[in-house]
């Protein structure tokens, strides 16, 4: 079984735009959304993606994903999704000996702005970067599929 150990933070200030590595945009919506797992469909630039995620246990949950033809993950995304696709940008971005995903979250999503770093356990212990503010691992509303249904300019 994959596990997905991360965590999850709002991003204060530009700061890390120094420290990019790379960024590729990334439309991802949902197909599934139910009380144990969703569905999701991706096209992160030119790859596609087909994932499933189970609940939140803490800062971790079960993780499945599987590389996909880029065109069905288009079509996924145009005729199955449950919401309109979620628009961001993903930047990459070292500090010490993590690599963190930085989302910049466009559409109904602009001005969010946030963080994760992905971990091998849970009291894994990680470096914590000037721009990383607010810690937000378990607020449900800034889980991705939250933000497909009710997004953040609608808060």
């Amino acid at each position: 079984m994959g596990i997905e150990i991360e965590r999850k933070f709002l991003v204060v200030g530009e700061s890390w735009r120094n420290a990019v590595e790379s960024q590729t945009r990334v439309m991802q919506g949902y197909i599934a959304a139910g009380d144990n797992a969703t569905v999701r469909a991706r096209l992160a630039g030119e790859r596609g993606f087909l994932t499933i995620k189970g609940m939140m246990q803490g800062a971790s949950r079960a993780e499945y994903e599987y590389e996909i033809p880029p065109d069905d993950a288009v079509s996924l995304l145009r005729d199955l999704a449950i919401s309109p696709p979620i628009d961001k940008v993903r930047y990459r971005v070292r500090c010490g000996a993590h690599v963190w995903d930085l989302d910049v979250f466009a559409g109904e999503n602009a001005g969010l702005v946030m963080a994760e770093v992905e971990l091998t356990r849970e009291d894994e212990t990680f470096e914590m970067p000037g721009w990383a503010g607010e810690e937000v691992t378990g607020d449900g509303r800034y889980y991705n599929v939250n933000l497909a249904r009710k997004p953040f300019q609608h808060w």
